[in-house]
Formats: structure tokens, C-alpha cells, sequence
């Protein structure tokens, strides 16, 4: 008999084609979730003169969407618990890939709000249970790097909803860039067969035989044992689960993740939303503005390839808080300068200090909190954020119906940044998860605190 802790044999694990073949259809199902979040921003100037809406209206719509995407996170982070990560994953992906297939089919703003809601419920809900998958099945030396490399198809989701915006607008509309979003439905029976269900709610449900089966495909020499002991997770306390994220001296880290998160949103909202229009309202052409939003998701997969590596070496805190520093300078100037080749810079910088800075933060906060109460810390973290996502369409357009200049519009935004800044900085990195060797710990009191679980064959 062998006695099994799951995630040592993850922790542990080499890269081979299980972990290639996960990170790629995770990056996939990232990859068009960034796409459908970019391309309302796209097309806002066409619906505008289309239907004859205004810039308020127009934010209000980009809101509404939001909204659904905090449900989403909520609802989803919950059900994951109860129904498991792969199938949550499976259903968002449905929900967000076809409603916003839908979307392209409206004929008013009524009926594309509704849609582009509940393609934000699936949006907002597949987001943290990626994270958490994510998270779990990653070796623990380069758990950083496959998370925020996952996350880096968001950027490439958001690039291509710019150039393909760019090209099909002008010649066949607006709709066809919501019809391509339909894309991922198609995933959805790969995705049923190369991604994995959690080991501890296979573990914690005492399916066992499933859960022997995915530790087979991570580490092959387990495929020949023939009898394991599994150590079964701790049973769940009684209470709120957003609760327990304030216990074990965490509260104040808790409270600045979601602040940080909001600040994030904001940025990312604000300009996914609306910088084809603000560069519009600077001078240039769409065509010229929505290659600002490519250099943009540019800037944020540079960003997270270069800084993802190295907050294994000096910590989160010291990449996360300058970066969304330098964001506020890079926004504050961004309005002030003359040269599409600085403007190009400073847009990058922007990308990197904010998609790219929340794709290493969402990477920073699944490691923080303990293995159960990941995909809440994520689900809630998240949602949080979702109100600056909520917020940011409607203040900027607000903004721009007031008519102040586009620099003060920029510098407006950035001060979320300096927000965002500032609560990262009060995260207590002492209390967090990976500083306590918490998995060595409940590898070596598990046998006296949990129940043990055996499988044979």
C-alpha cells in the first residue's frame, strides 16, 4: 500500500504532455474570454451612430455586461465547490461563447444588453475556476510562470478582437466580430477530455478511482500501483465561505486584494472599453485607435512574460507595486504627447500595468489562501473587482460627454492605478499561504486530523 498526498505529486511533477495539453486549452478558453471583453469596445463607435446612442448609454450597456460578470463570479465560485472546476469551466465557456454569438444577431440595444449580460455571467465565472485549475495542477517551482502564461491569452484574445475589429468592421459590419466569438463552443469536447477535475473534490466526493486515474496522468509511475492511500482533504467548517477569508490574520490582505482588483478593473475597463474613442477624441482615425488597442495587449503580454518570472524571485509585492505606479505616469502623459511613438510606449506600459499586472496579481492571490478556499478567494476577489469594471464604462463616458481634455480624461483614469498601488502595498505577504508551508504542514498532521482513504484494483 502506498499512502498518496496529491498535491506532493503535483508539486513535485515534471512538465510533460498532460501539463502542455491543459495550459493550452486553458489559454484557449482565456484567450477568447479576452476577446469577447475587447470587442464591445470595438464596435461602441458603430453602435453609437448605428442606433443613434449616446456615450452615457453606450458606458451604460458596457456596465450592465459587468455586472454580469460579478454574478458570475460569485455564483460560479460557489458551485464549484459542489458541482467541480471542469464542469463550471465547461458551462461558462458555453454560456459566454454563444450568448455573445447571439449578440451579433441584435437588432437593438435592448436585446444586445440582455445578451451581452448573460454572456458576462459566463464570463465573470470562468475567469477564477481556470485560476484555481490552474493553479492546482502546476508544479510548484513554475506555478507563477503557467499561470500568468495562461493568462497572457487574454492579451492575445484582446490583440485579436482589435485587428480583426479593424478589418471587418469597415467591410462586412460590426456583427461578424461578435459571430466569430462562437469559436469556442466547438472546444467544449476537447476541453471534456484533456481537462482534469480537481484531485481534492475528485478526493473530497470519494471518487477515487477517477482521481487515481488524473495522478496517473501527472506522475505515470502510479498507474502501476495497485492499491493507494489517498489523504482525504479536511471537511469544510460550517459558515460563510467568504468569511474564512478574513481568519488566520488575512483580513487586511483580503480587503487590499479586492481593492487592488477594483483599481485593476477600472484600468482595464476604461480602456478596453473606451480608448478607441478617447484616441478618437485625440486625433486619430478608428483604424489608428484600435492598433493602439493591439500595442496595448502587446504591452500586457510583455509585461507578464517578463515580470511573471520574476515575482519567484523577489516576491510579488516588489513587482505589483511599481507597476501599477508606473501605470498612472504612463496614463498622466499619455494625453500630454505629440509622438505616435511615445504614445505607443506609453500605451504598452499601460498594458503591462494593468491586464498584464492583474494577470500576475490573480496568479499572486491563488497562492496566497489555501487549497479550499482558493476558487472563493479568486470568486470573491474577482468580483469585487467586477464594480470597477462596472464603474469604469459609465465615468468615462461621462467623461467624455462632459468634454474636458483628453489629458485630464487619461490623468482621471490613472488615479485608480495610484489606488490600486497603495492597497497593494498593505498586503501582509507574512500571513500568506506559500510563506507557511502550509502543504508540508497538512501533509504531516493529516493522518491524526483527517480520514484516509484507500483504493485498490
Amino acid at each position: 500500500m502506498q499512502k498518496i498526498n496529491p498535491m506532493n505529486v503535483i508539486d513535485r511533477s515534471r512538465i510533460h504532455s498532460f501539463h502542455v495539453l491543459l495550459i493550452f486549452w486553458l489559454f484557449m478558453v482565456i484567450t477568447f474570454d479576452g476577446y469577447d471583453v475587447v470587442i464591445y469596445g470595438a464596435v461602441v463607435p458603430s453602435l453609437i451612430k448605428e442606433w443613434g446612442i449616446s456615450g452615457v448609454t453606450a458606458g451604460a450597456i458596457g456596465s450592465y455586461t459587468v455586472i454580469g460578470t460579478a454574478i458570475g463570479a460569485i455564483l460560479f465560485g460557489i458551485l464549484s465547490d459542489k458541482l467541480g472546476r471542469k464542469k463550471i469551466i465547461l458551462l461558462t465557456t458555453f454560456l459566454f461563447s454563444f450568448f455573445t454569438l447571439l449578440s451579433g444577431f441584435a437588432n437593438g440595444p435592448v436585446l444586445f444588453t440582455i445578451f451581452r449580460v448573460i454572456a458576462g455571467i459566463g464570463l465573470g465565472g470562468v475567469m477564477p475556476n481556470v485560476i484555481a485549475l490552474a493553479t492546482e495542477f502546476s508544479p510548484k517551482r513554475v506555478r507563477t510562470a503557467i499561470v500568468s502564461f495562461i493568462f497572457c491569452g487574454y492579451s492575445v484574445g484582446a490583440m485579436t478582437a482589435a485587428l480583426t475589429s479593424r478589418s471587418l468592421i469597415p467591410t462586412v459590419g460590426w456583427e461578424a466580430v461578435f459571430w466569430i466569438a462562437g469559436i469556442p463552443i466547438l472546444f467544449i469536447p476537447f476541453l471534456l477530455k484533456s481537462i482534469p477535475e480537481s484531485i481534492e473534490f475528485l478526493v473530497q466526493k470519494g471518487k477515487l478511482v477517477e482521481a487515481k486515474k488524473t495522478l496517473g496522468r501527472i506522475d505515470s509511475q502510479l498507474k502501476n500501483v495497485t492499491e493507494i492511500h489517498f489523504v482525504k482533504p479536511a471537511a469544510k467548517e460550517a459558515g460563510s465561505p467568504v468569511v474564512k477569508l478574513f481568519g488566520e490574520k488575512r483580513g487586511v490582505s483580503t480587503i487590499m486584494f479586492w481593492i487592488s482588483c477594483f483599481s485593476a478593473f477600472v484600468l482595464i475597463y476604461s480602456m478596453n472599453t473606451w480608448l478607441p474613442s478617447l484616441m478618437m477624441e485625440v486625433g486619430y482615425d478608428l483604424s489608428s485607435s484600435l492598433a493602439l488597442t493591439a500595442v496595448m495587449q502587446i504591452g500586457a503580454i510583455l509585461g507578464t512574460v517578463i515580470f511573471g518570472p520574476l515575482v519567484d524571485k523577489i516576491g510579488f509585492k516588489k513587482v505589483l507595486v511599481p507597476l501599477f505606479f508606473s501605470g498612472a505616469i504612463a496614463l498622466s502623459l499619455i494625453g500630454f504627447s505629440k509622438s505616435i511613438f511615445i504614445v505607443f510606449a506609453l500605451i504598452s506600459v499601460v498594458g503591462a500595468s494593468s491586464v498584464g499586472l492583474q494577470n500576475l496579481s490573480n496568479a499572486f492571490v491563488s497562492q496566497y489562501y489555501p487549497s479550499n478556499m482558493r476558487s472563493t478567494a479568486l470568486g470573491s476577489t474577482m468580483a469585487f473587482g467586477r464594480l470597477g469594471g462596472i464603474v469604469a464604462p459609465t465615468f468615462v463616458g461621462i467623461l467624455l460627454t462632459i468634454g474636458l481634455a483628453p489629458q485630464y480624461n487619461f490623468a482621471a483614469i490613472a488615479t485608480a492605478a495610484v489606488l490600486g498601488g497603495l492597497a497593494m502595498l498593505f498586503v501582509q505577504e507574512k500571513h500568506g499561504n506559500y510563506n507557511k508551508g502550509q502543504q508540508e504542514q497538512e501533509g504531516k498532521t493529516v493522518s491524526s486530523s483527517n480520514k484516509e482513504m484507500t483504493i485498490a484494483e
